[in-house]
Parts: structure tokens; sequence; C-alpha cells
């Protein structure tokens, strides 16, 4: 197996959603290198299907791209958070739904490159309205759109979210298997 050892760790940088430092690691071949790492608590996305098979969707201001973004809701981990627990509360946080059904569908790795955050994804159903809980600095509109529709949408590159295009394709595939 491969493998690098740290050496040495310093923080360059400590804000509310990650922190980043800047390793020295020990290569297999005995040389060493600089790692700048992003060290982030994760996040949870919910594929949220209502009882005619409509995703709910949130469109929000992405201010890191300068656009507005349809994706599926999600949310950032607390540290040690349970990520089905966030998940839960983050669908009824910008939804207003709660679901009867919840469970994990897949596990990504976003950046694999220079980024620790790992984004669980979860199939929600049997849903019911409450209440929407909106951050006071979240704005967005929910939308629900048919799932065949959102698949054709991700197919035709109209969703560009890594998070949503993997919940949309993940649920299809398990749809089709024979």
């Amino acid at each position: 197996m491969h493998h690098e050892s740290k050496i040495s760790s310093t923080e360059i940088y400590r804000g509310h959603v990650f922190r980043v430092t800047e390793d020295q690691v020990l290569l297999e071949n005995e040389k060493q290198a600089v790692r700048e790492i992003v060290h982030h608590n994760g996040g949870v996305c919910v594929a949220a299907l209502d009882q005619d098979d409509n995703l709910l969707f949130v469109r929000q201001f992405r201010y890191a791209l300068g656009e507005e973004v349809l994706e599926l809701p999600a949310g950032k981990r607390e540290k040690d958070e349970d990520p089905a627990l966030c998940g839960i509360r983050e669908l009824e946080e910008e939804t207003g739904y709660q679901a009867d059904s919840f469970r994990l569908l897949t596990v990504m790795y976003p950046t694999v490159g220079y980024c620790s955050e790992v984004i669980h994804i979860y199939l929600a159903e049997d849903l019911h309205p409450t209440h929407q809980h909106l951050d006071e600095d979240e704005f967005l509109d929910v939308e629900k759109i048919p799932f065949r529709t959102a698949l054709e949408m991700v197919l035709r590159d109209e969703i560009p979210d890594a998070k949503t295009q993997l919940a949309i394709l993940k649920i299809y595939a398990l749809r089709n298997q024979k």
C-alpha cells in the first residue's frame, strides 16, 4: 500500500468553516514533500423524494461561484456530529419537510487532492411538511422537480453540482438494477 507519513504540521488559517495546514510529509521513496490541507468537518446532502416522485431542490446564490445554483438540500456537519442527524436537520431547516424513511445512499470525497471533506448522501422518503428554519444568513427557494426531469437535467449538464449529480445518478442506478 502507498503511504505518506506526516513529519510536521503548521496551521496557516482557521476560519468558521474550515482550517488549513501546511504539512511536511515523508514519501515512500524517503524524500520529503509539502501538502497543503483544507480540514473540513464534512457535510450531508439529502435526496428527498415525495409520494409523486418529485425531488426537493433548493435554489440559492453561491458566493464562491458568483451564481445561483440548483442543488439538493445540503449542509455542513458540526464537529463529531452524526451525519444522519445532520441530514435530518438540514432537510427540515432548508425545505420544511421531515421524512419517515431516511437511509444512506453513498459517501463521496469531493476533493481528495487537498481537502478532508466527506459528504454523506441520503435518500429521504415518506415526506411530510413541517416548517422551514433557515439560518439568518440563508436565502433560498424550494423547488419540486420530477425525478425523471432531474435525471434529464443532469444528463444535459444543467445541474453542475457534483453531490446532486451523484445522488440522482445513484438513485437511477439502484432503480434499474437487475
